[in-house]
């Protein structure tokens, strides 16, 4: 009998904390996915016009993006190549966007279609993003973010 409650006891204990964490205590709703998905579409249209100040209202404190290559970007380092204006796009654009909602917790994933120049070399890529939210008591933040490498042309 012992034996059997060594077993169950850890699982429900899981599948508590997992479900209570999971939910964020609250249901989302239709409206969650579609403040997400506008807050995004804002995002990018910022990063496109190198717009540091409305990037800094979506982007978390402690934002990170990690892209396929590896490298790490802080919510400071992006805003920094905005105010320099270090790349401009001629594109910006996203595409076969889903936006799912988990409680507090948002994931957007979009195939991301990037056209431009970034210190004096042009870029022409696609590429697929997962883009992290989490409802804070002021609003939907960007946390963190997911860049795939450049897809095949």
């Amino acid at each position: 009998m012992r034996s059997k409650w060594l077993f169950a006891v850890p699982a429900l204990a899981a599948a508590g904390i997992a479900s209570a964490g999971f939910s964020g205590g609250r249901e989302p709703t239709a409206d969650d996915a579609a403040t997400v998905g506008a807050l995004d579409t804002r995002y990018q249209a910022a990063v496109k016009a190198n717009d540091w100040a409305a990037m800094g209202a979506i982007l978390a404190d402690d934002f990170v993006l990690v892209t396929g290559s590896g490298k790490v970007y802080s919510r400071t380092d992006l805003l920094n190549a905005a105010r320099a204006r270090s790349a401009t796009y001629e594109r910006q654009e996203d595409s076969s966007r889903k936006v799912r909602v988990w409680g507090a917790t948002a994931v957007v994933t979009a195939l991301l279609w990037e056209k431009g120049i970034d210190g004096g070399k042009p870029f022409d890529k696609r590429l697929w993003f997962s883009d992290t939210y989490v409802k804070t008591p002021r609003g939907w933040r960007y946390v963190f973010g997911q860049a795939s490498l450049p897809l095949p042309q």
